[in-house]
């Protein structure tokens, strides 16, 4: 109580202690497998005594405690280790999980109506994109030809193939945004970059504070604090970008794939870094597998990049932008223009952005206690 009146929020380590005693109780009252209505009524409780915890995205603010949909949240979580503990020969019992909200997931609803081309027309307009030099004309055409690629990136026999019949997205920077905007408007587009510099970046430093202090995290908080170029590592927008990976670390991955990636490993899903000279060929010869976009930045030093890529599977894509936020706004936005899915140890870290930067999908997708609970301490 003391604590939560001195900062108007509860540190990981008292939010266990708070759900390790409820649970106690609860458990005690009403047996290791109390009642749907007991688990919304503890949730309520928590956010009608500690408000400041209330999720103000959620439809009733405390599902990151107790989700009566889904049966997820703290509670629950810690309620199913207790019924694993005291009952570890029942079979684990399948949760429902209804919301499946984000990229990857079909087809997304088209904010801007653009002419539906004919069969004839499209194959018109890909012959040109391949040919020309021009600038203006390879963006109308790309333009013209959205809804056929938006509907081939949806569709797992046509999604391979996106940049062998679409290689303009190959050198030319820019069309990713363009999409975006076609499936999202402008509005939902500009979102990251206006909240980024105003609000977003000084409240992930300041939740950050609030870490176990290790050498990497203040190092990644020094150099977010800098004004100046820092002389290791990342600039200090990464650096603040990867404070929010450590805040959203990679969820476990069941009981069936033991242990549990770090913030620390994680970050190679999210960017690397490439030193200026070195070919980006040669890194691209080096992917055996197929993988999640990621950024790969050029420079001469970390804090000092001069040229940002995504690369997806075997391809690098150059991002229009030159600064760490812009391009972490393109990457964030290439998952939704080729459909694919976020990289397992950053589903939290891109579920956050998506629902609480971005406002999509909101209601519709699942999230972790842990992303809702974020977004309840910053947005309070």
């Amino acid at each position: 109580m003391q604590e939560y009146a001195r900062t108007k929020c509860l540190t990981d380590a008292t939010r266990r202690q708070m759900i390790n005693i409820l649970t106690a109780a609860m458990t005690e009252a009403h047996g290791s497998s109390p009642p749907k209505s007991v688990r919304v009524m503890y949730a309520q409780g928590i956010v009608a005594l500690f408000p400041y915890l209330e999720d103000p995205f959620s439809k009733h603010g405390y599902e990151h405690y107790y989700d009566p949909e889904s049966g997820s949240g703290y509670l629950a979580w810690r309620l199913k280790t207790i019924q694993r503990k005291t009952a570890e020969e029942r079979g684990a019992s399948g949760s429902k999980s209804p919301k499946s909200g984000g990229p990857g997931h079909g087809q997304s609803r088209v904010f801007t109506a653009v002419k539906v081309l004919s069969d004839e027309e499209v194959e018109a307009a890909i012959a040109v994109l391949k040919h020309s030099a021009d600038d203006d004309t390879v963006r109308e055409k790309m333009k013209a030809t959205f809804h056929y690629r938006h509907s081939m990136v949806n569709d797992e026999k046509k999604a391979a193939n996106v940049f062998s019949v679409f290689p303009r997205f190959l050198d030319t920077p820019g069309l990713i945004e363009q999409d975006f905007r076609l499936l999202f408007g402008e509005g939902t587009a500009n979102k990251f970059l206006e909240k980024w510099p105003t609000s977003l970046k000084s409240k992930i430093i300041k939740e950050s504070h609030g870490l176990v202090p290790t050498n990497e995290l203040l190092n990644l908080l020094r150099n977010a604090e800098l004004a100046a170029e820092a002389e290791n590592g990342w600039d200090s927008d990464m650096s603040a970008i990867l404070l929010l990976l450590h805040l959203l670390p990679p969820s476990a991955q069941g009981r069936k794939r033991p242990g549990k990636m770090s913030a620390s490993q994680a970050v190679d899903h999210l960017i690397r870094f490439l030193k200026v000279g070195t070919s980006v060929q040669l890194h691209l010869d080096k992917i055996t597998h197929r993988t999640q976009p990621y950024l790969l930045a050029q420079g001469s030093i970390q804090s000092s990049i001069h040229t940002f890529f995504i690369v997806i599977d075997n391809y690098a894509i150059p991002c229009k932008a030159t600064c760490s936020v812009g391009a972490l706004d393109e990457l964030f936005k290439a998952h939704y223009v080729f459909g694919t899915s976020y990289s397992a140890p950053l589903t939290n870290f891109f579920t956050f952005l998506q629902t609480t930067v971005y406002n999509i999908n909101v209601g519709e997708t699942k999230e972790t206690p842990r992303v809702a609970e974020l977004r309840a301490r910053m947005l309070h």
